[in-house]
């Protein structure tokens, strides 16, 4: 039986590679290996712009627009977090830090000296400690539908509005009519999609479950372990203006948090996934954001 999903990637990796991306896989110790999509040609003085997912794909399934609007004007990093792709480690850390820490060396290794951090959810909870460990790194942070730390309290508020009682019920679903709810969850009005793909998306993409559950367990920490950071860099922040999983009020909360080195622009008719549901208006919006921030 012909896999749809899969012939999906491969016209999508054919693409990539026409607009000058290819893969490399970039070992930051014995043992732990990050796959990167990244420019093929990098001796070039394009200001570098790393896009980090969220948990539900891997890199380059959730930033594909972006990354065929960008990859001429921009030097396009896409890398897969540890347990997603074909990122992987034998170590047994399973923290934002230890996630932060190799996307900070994968990022050296790959000769990146500067760069804009666009994240994704939990990518951009990553995002924001790679700038708070490597601010010499990041230039920075364009933060889409994230938080700073997903305290107990945040977490037991989004889990609410979404009705579940644990991320892995939500995240790791386990049936094809659970792939849906995920999707329907996260968007304001994603396309409905014939059965047979969300079962091909089970299949292929939600493997590590044992992993990635215990990379969920180690995100949620208590509110008395959160003290608020202080960013060198300049924070912009990108939101669904309909996220059910975080909502307007946490975009508020957190630009609040930042401080005075955050803008906050909220895009109508989109959820968790606004990069994905209404790709024209968030390239548009993060166009001028990077304009502007290379102009700073």
């Amino acid at each position: 039986m012909v896999n749809f999903f899969s012939i999906y990637k491969s016209l999508l990796h054919g693409a990539l590679k026409l607009v000058g991306m290819t893969t490399q896989e970039v070992e930051i110790e014995p043992g732990t290996i990050l796959n990167f999509w990244l420019p093929a040609q990098t001796t070039n003085n394009k200001p570098a712009v790393v896009f980090l997912h969220g948990f539900g794909f891997d890199g380059i399934l959730t930033w594909p627009f972006q990354v065929l609007a960008f990859a001429k004007t921009y030097s396009v990093y896409v890398p897969d977090f540890l347990f997603f792709g074909g990122s992987i480690t034998d170590r047994p850390e399973r923290t934002v830090e230890f996630q932060s820490e190799c996307m900070g060396k994968g990022l050296r290794k790959l000769g990146v000296e500067r760069c804009t951090l666009v994240g994704l959810s939990y990518g951009e909870t990553v995002a924001l400690k790679v700038a708070e460990m490597y601010p010499d790194l990041v230039e920075s942070v364009v933060v889409t539908c994230s938080v700073m730390a997903l305290t107990e309290s945040v977490s037991n508020a989004a889990l609410q509005r979404v009705g579940f009682s644990s991320w892995a019920d939500y995240l790791l679903p386990e049936t094809a009519e659970g792939v849906k709810t995920l999707l329907d969850v996260a968007s304001y009005s994603f396309p409905r999609l014939p059965e047979f793909v969300y079962k091909e998306l089970l299949e292929t993409m939600f493997n590590h479950r044992k992993e990635r559950a215990e990379l969920l367990k180690a995100l949620v920490i208590s509110d008395e372990q959160f003290t608020i950071p202080r960013y060198q860099q300049k924070v912009y922040i990108l939101w669904g203006e309909n996220d059910l999983i975080y909502d307007m009020e946490t975009a508020w909360n957190f630009k609040e948090q930042v401080g005075q080195n955050a803008t906050l622009k909220a895009i109508e008719k989109a959820g968790h996934l606004v990069n994905m549901e209404r790709p024209c208006l968030y390239n548009k919006e993060l166009k001028r954001i990077l304009a502007y921030a290379q102009q700073s």
